[in-house]
């Protein structure tokens, strides 16, 4: 059972809040990574999106499928997306440095103590699947994910039907 998993499982669900859910730390991507890189790299790491950091390490934006599209074969076939304006790019052809263009810029930002019903209400009203932690500081202290909120509501139910 993961970390965030475990943390939610002491609290009733609607008592939990982003800081009981978030994953920490969190595979990043350095703001002058290439649009290559970045696909790789969520590729390698298994996941649908990253935060896009500067060199402070402070969040400047997020990298998602919502942003292009990978679609991966086999280990050491091509990598592609689908760009934003639809067309087909091979990972290898992209452009460099270009990871700006991709990524979004106003990432949903929630504090440590935010109720996962509110969690979940801007989730699905920026129809979104990640929401940043940022501590007071505004630095980057996590993320939550609309798995991680899933993950909650199976392992409450789990709960339930035990007492049951």
């Amino acid at each position: 059972m993961p970390a965030a998993t475990r943390r939610a499982a002491a609290r009733p669900l609607l008592g939990l809040i982003a800081a009981d859910l978030m994953v920490s730390p969190v595979v990043t991507i350095p703001e002058g990574t290439s649009l290559r890189d970045a696909a790789r790299l969520l590729h390698r790491s298994n996941i649908t999106g990253a935060p896009v950091v500067d060199s402070q390490g402070r969040c400047i934006g997020v990298l998602s499928s919502s942003d292009f599209v990978t679609r991966a074969r086999e280990e050491g076939e091509e990598v592609s997306f689908i760009a934003p304006w639809g067309e087909m790019i091979s990972v290898e052809d992209a452009p460099d440095n270009e990871i700006r263009h991709y990524m979004t810029v106003q990432p949903v930002r929630v504090a440590p103590a935010t109720p996962i019903g509110e969690l979940a209400r801007k989730m699905v009203d920026a129809h979104i699947h990640r929401v940043l932690v940022v501590a007071e500081d505004n630095r980057f202290c996590g993320i939550v994910t609309s798995t991680d909120v899933m993950a909650a509501v199976a392992c409450a139910d789990e709960k339930a039907s035990r007492k049951a």
